[in-house]
C-alpha cells in the first residue's frame, strides 16, 4: 500500500508538467492572433486571418 501511494504522489507531483509539455495553452495560436494585420480576424478553420465579411 506504501509503494502504491508513493506512486500516486510523484504523478500528482508531476501533472502540471505533463500538462504544459502538451500545449495545452496554445502559445502558437495567440502569437498568430497578434500577427493579423489591421481590420482582420484569426479565422480558426482556415486558420489564417481573414477580412471579415459585414452585412
Amino acid at each position: 500500500m506504501k509503494l502504491k501511494t508513493t506512486f500516486a504522489a510523484i504523478a500528482l507531483a508531476f501533472a502540471p508538467s505533463f500538462a504544459l509539455a502538451m500545449d495545452g495553452c496554445s502559445m502558437d495560436r495567440t502569437s498568430t492572433v497578434a500577427q493579423c494585420e489591421a481590420g482582420q480576424v484569426w479565422d480558426d478553420t482556415s486558420g489564417t486571418c481573414i477580412t471579415p465579411v459585414t452585412g
